[in-house]
């Protein structure tokens, strides 16, 4: 029964990427104007994610002692996503003459939002193993901080150069990593240990990259000051966002 709870849980967690199906009912002119925007509000969010709740959370569970790996992953996690986007780069110069064009930072968003679902599918996993009681109740944190997360997550898609229906499609695709999360949770639980606690840190850096290399520089280039202001105070709304849910 307990593996129906996680089913269950992980699918409607994965059903909140279709949140940005909001947008279908935006005319295209509505939909470019609050674009960066959005962006603004993922940067905030990826940053306070990252420092809010993945690097706490990986120190709360591993301890004091164990920082300097903590960092390492952080650091691999960053520098991982580094190399990324020089192949995707490399990759678009050489063998996308006719495809779409697409930021590179859209797909780090897609992967590292991958990774973020998966760790939430695990979490919900191992909280169900306690009782379907905490089960409940980390399925509702993790609803809470999703919901602002995939809004902004898909405005950076689409600013990214993807359709509405493709990125709707691929990000519903990445939501879904959570039932895999969730499944191997369950499975795994109690035999993996703490070693999976470093994919905190590791999407953390993921995160932070994504943010400070991709998105903040995009917000930069607007060179108009009411929509520069405007940007900074969404930016900092994705990040004060982050922060009451991790004190709720």
């Amino acid at each position: 029964m307990t593996l129906v709870y996680i089913l269950i849980a992980t699918i409607l967690v994965s059903a909140i990427s279709l949140i940005g199906v909001l947008t279908l009912f935006f005319k295209k002119e509505i939909l470019d104007k609050i674009l960066l925007t959005l962006v603004s509000f993922s940067a905030g969010g990826l940053l306070g994610g990252a420092f809010f709740h993945l690097l706490p959370e990986s120190i709360e569970e591993l301890g004091l002692d164990r920082l300097l790996e903590i960092f390492l992953f952080l650091i691999f996690g960053f520098c991982i996503f580094f190399i990324l986007e020089q192949f995707i780069n490399w990759h678009h110069h050489h063998d996308c003459v006719s495809c779409e064009k697409v930021a590179s930072f859209s797909y780090l968003v897609l992967i590292s939002d991958g990774v973020h679902n998966f760790i939430d599918g695990l979490i919900i996993a191992a909280s169900f193993v306690v009782s379907p009681s905490v089960g409940l109740i980390t399925v509702l944190a993790v609803a809470l901080h999703e919901i602002p997360q995939e809004i902004g997550d898909f405005g950076v898609l689409i600013y990214g150069g993807f359709k509405r229906s493709r990125a709707l499609f691929l990000n519903f695709l990445s939501g879904l990593v959570a039932v895999a999360g969730g499944i191997i949770g369950f499975f795994l639980s109690g035999k993996i240990g703490d070693s999976i606690v470093f994919l905190l840190p590791f999407a953390a850096g993921n995160f932070i990259y994504i943010a400070a290399s991709d998105l903040i520089p995009e917000i930069k280039q607007k060179k108009q000051s009411p929509d520069s202001i405007l940007c900074f105070f969404v930016f900092l709304l994705g990040v004060i966002l982050m922060l009451l849910f991790k004190i709720l």
